[in-house]
């Protein structure tokens, strides 16, 4: 078995993604629900996502095995509104139950290189959906900076 990993627009990847949003969205949502937070429907604004992603601030990573998408990471990037430095924040990494068997370490990996050779400074991310994920990431050299509480009206 051989993963592959591209980076892609996020508008031509959407159609055949869409699944795997769903799913990923859903497990998030039931994880939160656990702890009595709510989340709305599913209703992506996909207009704003594949105008990000036109304009380059938005990377679609696409995960595939045999040309079939089992992951995706989404990754804003931006310019620090205090230094100017060129920063990035993950929207979402998601990777099928199926394929969770230390293929999402050689996503991350790539989405750091990759990030690294556009001259990223940090890379912020938060473990929604798996709170074990943080786990992993700490190993890779992520540094726990901020605790992450939502407050529901």
């Amino acid at each position: 078995m051989s993963y592959v990993i591209t980076v892609e627009k996020f508008k031509a990847t959407y159609n055949e993604l869409e699944p795997l949003y769903r799913q990923h969205y859903k497990e998030m949502t039931d994880r939160l629900a656990v702890n009595g937070i709510t989340y709305s429907p599913y209703k992506p604004r996909l207009e704003e996502y594949a105008k990000a992603g036109e304009g380059g601030w938005l990377l679609t990573f696409v995960l595939r095995l045999e040309g079939t998408a089992c992951g995706y990471c989404n990754v804003y990037i931006t310019n620090d509104m205090h230094n100017n430095d060129l920063i990035a924040q993950e929207d979402t990494v998601f990777v099928t139950k199926e394929h969770r068997n230390g293929i999402g370490k050689k996503l991350v990996k790539h989405v750091l290189e990759e990030l690294k050779g556009r001259g990223v400074k940090r890379l912020n991310v938060s473990a929604m959906t798996d709170l074990r994920v943080a786990k992993l990431w700490k190993r890779m050299g992520f540094k726990e900076a901020a605790t992450q509480m939502i407050y529901e009206f």
